[in-house]
C-alpha cells in the first residue's frame, strides 16, 4: 500500500527547559486526509533549514512506505527558539533536545512509539548525542558520515587545525538567526566567502577581525578551534568527544556509513567497533570509495579517479537500504518486523577495496583504478597481517632494516612556500564567487549559503602533482614527489599484488632547528607510466600530521631541543586498497599540506596567536611504515 503524504509545518516542539523547537511532520495520506493509525518514525535534526530538498526528499520516500517522518531544526537555529548557544558542532542542549523530541513523538496519538534517525555529516552528530542520552523509544540509528570526537577527528588533527572547519563556520554564519534576515551582517560574511583565498593566508585567523564577529558564538568557536592545540577539559565535554561516554551510548541497532575520502572514516569504523564490542543490539558498518556524502551520488568517480559502476549507490539505493534496516527494527508495535532471511544472514561490513582496474583513460578521461565489494565480519580485519617497511636514506621502502650509520635526509620547510594540498580527506571548501556587483547579496539571500559557493578545495583522489587548479599551488608546477621540501620513501615495483586494508602506523625519527613545527605523512599508489600516463600517476590514498609539541601526548607540550632526534608517531585514516602488480607503495614525508591543514609557523609561539614564521631544517633520520595486508 502506498500512501499521499499530509504536512504540518513548524509545529513547535517543547523541550523541557521551555524552548520550542520547529518541527515539520510529514504523515501518511489519502486524498489530501490523514489516514488513521499508528506509525514507525524517522527523524531527522539539523541545523541546516529542514525545508531543504535533501531533507525533504527523506520524507518523500518513507512517508509513501507507511512512516511518518520528522524534520527538525536544531536551537538556535532556523525556525527554532534558541538560547543563544550554537557553537557549530560543540553546542549544549543536543542529546537533551534530541531525547525530547523522540520521547514527545512517541507520546503522539499517530506514533507506533518506535522512532529511527537518519542524517549526514552535522545530522549524523545529532543522532550519536541523541543516542548517549538514551530515550526509551529511540529504536534505531543511521549516522552517515560523522566525527566522534571534535578534537581528533575534525578540527586539531595530530595537534593541526584542520581549515575546513574555518571554512564551516561560515556556512553556519550565512543564516545564522540574527545575520539572514540583517542585509549589512550578511554581506559581510558573503564578502569573506569571496576572499576565502586570502582569508586563508592570514595566519594566525582573528575572530575580531572576519566578518564571524555577527555571530558571537561562532567567533567563540573559532577561537577555541584556533587555539585550544591540548586536549582540555573543553575538548573533553560530553558534546565534544562522544568516545569519552560510549558507555552511557543505547544498546540499539545501528547502520554506520562513510567512505575512504570522507573525513571521518576512523570515527565511524571505530564507532561500529565500539558499538559492536559493547552493545547486544547489531551493528552494521558501510565503506565506499566516497568523498564527503558521496554516498549519494550517482558518480563512479571521485575527481579524475574511477573506481567502477559497482561503486555508485545514488540516493535512491541509499533510501532502499535504509527502508531494509528501519524495516527491520521500526514496523509493527513491540518489535521488529519479520525480515528477509538474506537480509538477517548478511556479514556486518560491507567495505569496497579499491584498485584492480586497467590504469587507463575512460571514455570521461579519468583514471580507472577500479575495485570491488566485500564482505567482512570485524573491524579491524583479524586477518590482516602487520608487515613493516623501513626508511632508508636512499629514499627506498623496504623490510630490512637500513644500517646503523645511514646519514639522515633533510629539507627546508619555509612557511611561505607550503606544499599545496591536492586532494585527500576533507569536507569541500568553497568561496563565493566574484563579479556579479551589489546583486549578489539580493539573489544570494534566497538560496542556501552552501548552494553558491564554488569549490577552491575538493576532496578525494588525485594525482600528487601541482597546477593552477590549486589555488596555494605555484610555478613552476611540479610533481609533489620533486619539491625539495618532500622526501619520498618508495618500494621498487611490486612482484604480486598487495592489498592492504586498515590503519598504516607511521613510526619516525626527526629532528628540527624549531622549537615546535610539523611532519606530514601520505600514503600514495604509485601507477608506472603508459600511454595515458606517461607520467605515470601517484594516486593519493590517505595522509596526516604530527605537531611535534605534542609528540608525548596531546594533553601537554613538549617542545623540541634544536637538532635532537625525537620520535614521532602518525597513525593514518583507514583505507582499503589493492597496490597492483608492477605499483609501488609510497610514503611522501614532509612538514606541510596546506590549506588543509594550518601552517606551524615554527616559532613555539602559544598555538593560534604566533606573531611571526621562519623556515626550519628538517631532518628525518630513519622510521618504519606498517601496513596492515590482507593476506592473497
Amino acid at each position: 500500500m502506498t500512501y499521499g503524504i499530509v504536512v504540518s509545518k513548524d509545529v513547535m516542539v517543547q523541550t523541557r527547559d521551555g524552548i520550542r523547537l520547529a518541527t515539520d511532520l510529514y504523515r501518511p495520506a489519502r486524498d489530501g486526509e490523514l489516514v488513521p493509525g499508528r506509525y514507525p518514525t524517522i527523524v531527522c535534526l539539523t541545523p541546516y533549514d529542514k525545508g531543504e530538498r535533501r531533507y525533504t526528499e527523506i520524507a518523500d520516500f518513507f512517508v509513501p512506505h507507511g512512516y511518518a517522518v520528522v524534520l527538525q531544526d536544531l536551537r538556535d537555529r532556523h525556525g527554532s527558539e534558541g538560547t543563544d548557544e550554537y557553537f557549530h558542532s560543540v553546542t549544549p542542549h543536543t542529546g537533551e533536545d534530541g531525547y525530547d523530541t523522540i520521547e514527545w513523538i512517541a507520546a503522539q496519538g499517530w506514533s507506533n512509539g518506535r522512532t529511527g534517525m537518519v542524517g549526514s555529516s552535522y545530522a549524523g552528530i545529532t543522532q550519536i548525542r541523541t543516542a548517549l542520552e538514551r530515550p526509551p523509544h529511540l529504536t534505531a540509528i543511521w549516522p552517515d558520515v560523522s566525527p566522534t570526537n571534535t578534537f581528533e577527528n575534525q578540527t586539531r588533527e595530530g595537534g593541526a587545525m584542520q581549515l575546513h572547519m574555518f571554512w564551516a563556520l561560515y556556512i553556519h554564519a550565512a543564516d545564522a538567526q540574527g545575520v539572514k534576515d540583517d542585509w549589512e551582517k550578511q554581506r559581510d560574511v558573503f564578502d569573506d566567502l569571496r576572499n576565502l583565498r586570502r582569508l586563508f593566508w592570514n595566519s594566525p585567523l582573528q575572530r575580531d577581525d572576519l566578518a564571524l564577529r555577527h555571530v558571537p558564538t561562532l567567533a567563540q568557536t573559532l577561537e577555541d578551534y584556533c587555539t585550544r592545540g591540548a586536549y582540555d577539559e573543553f575538548w573533553a565535554k560530553k558534546e565534544n568527544d562522544f568516545t569519552r561516554f560510549w558507555h552511557e551510548h543505547a544498546d540499539i541497532p545501528a547502520t554506520m556509513s562513510t567512505g575512504w575520502y570522507d573525513p571521518f572514516p576512523h570515527a565511524e569504523s571505530e564507532y561500529f567497533a565500539a558499538m559492536t564490542a559493547k552493545n547486544d543490539s547489531p551493528q552494521r558498518l558501510i565503506v565506499g570509495p566516497w568523498s564527503h556524502v558521496g554516498m549519494r551520488g550517482d558518480a563512479s568517480w571521485t575527481l579524475d579517479v574511477d573506481f567502477g559502476p559497482d561503486s555508485v549507490w545514488g540516493v535512491q539505493r541509499y533510501f532502499e537500504e535504509q527502508l531494509a534496516f528501519f524495516d527491520r527494527w521500526l514496523k509493527e508495535d513491540g518489535g521488529g518486523a519479520p525480515a528477509d532471511p538474506a537480509y538477517e544472514e548478511a556479514a556486518p561490513i560491507r567495505l569496497f577495496v579499491m584498485g584492480g582496474g586497467s590504469g587507463r583513460k575512460t571514455e570521461l578521461g579519468k583514471l580507472d583504478h577500479g575495485g570491488r565489494w566485500r564482505e567482512e565480519q570485524e573491524w579491524p580485519l583479524a586477518r590482516a597481517r602487520p608487515t613493516t617497511l623501513h626508511l632508508h636514506a636512499d629514499g627506498s621502502l623496504r623490510p630490512v632494516q637500513p644500517d646503523s650509520d645511514e646519514e639522515p635526509r633533510g629539507f627546508s620547510y619555509d612557511p611561505d612556500d607550503p606544499v599545496p594540498t591536492i586532494g585527500g580527506l576533507f569536507c569541500a571548501v568553497g568561496e563565493f564567487p566574484s563579479g556579479g556587483g551589489e546583486i549578489e547579496p539580493m539573489w544570494a539571500r534566497l538560496l542556501n549559503p552552501a548552494l553558491l559557493l564554488r569549490n577552491i578545495m575538493t576532496p578525494g583522489p588525485a594525482d600528487q602533482k601541482e597546477s593552477a587548479d590549486y589555488f596555494t599551488a605555484r610555478e613552476p608546477y611540479r610533481r609533489l614527489s620533486e619539491r625539495p621540501d618532500v622526501l619520498v620513501y618508495e618500494t621498487e615495483p611490486l612482484e604480486e599484488s598487495l592489498e592492504v586494508t586498515g590503519r598504516v602506523a607511521v613510526e619516525l625519527r626527526v629532528s628540527s632547528s624549531a622549537l615546535d613545527t610539523d611532519f606530514t605523512a601520505k600514503l600514495v599508489d604509485v601507477y608506472p607510466p603508459n600511454e595515458d600516463y606517461p607520467e605515470g600517476y601517484d594516486l593519493l590514498l590517505n595522509d596526516s600530521v604530527i605537531r611535534t609539541r605534542f609528540r608525548e601526548g596531546f594533553d601537554k607540550e613538549v617542545f623540541l631541543e634544536p637538532g635532537e632526534a625525537v620520535p614521532v608517531s602518525i597513525l593514518l585514516p583507514p583505507t582499503s586498497n589493492l597496490f597492483a602488480k608492477g605499483h609501488r607503495i609510497r610514503l611522501d614525508v614532509s612538514s606541510s599540506n596546506f590549506p588543509r591543514l594550518e601552517r606551524n609557523p615554527n616559532t613555539g609561539e602559544p598555538i593560534g596567536r604566533h606573531t611571526h614564521m621562519v623556515k626550519a631544517e628538517q631532518a628525518v633520520h630513519g622510521g618504519t611504515v606498517t601496513l596492515p595486508v590482507i593476506p592473497a
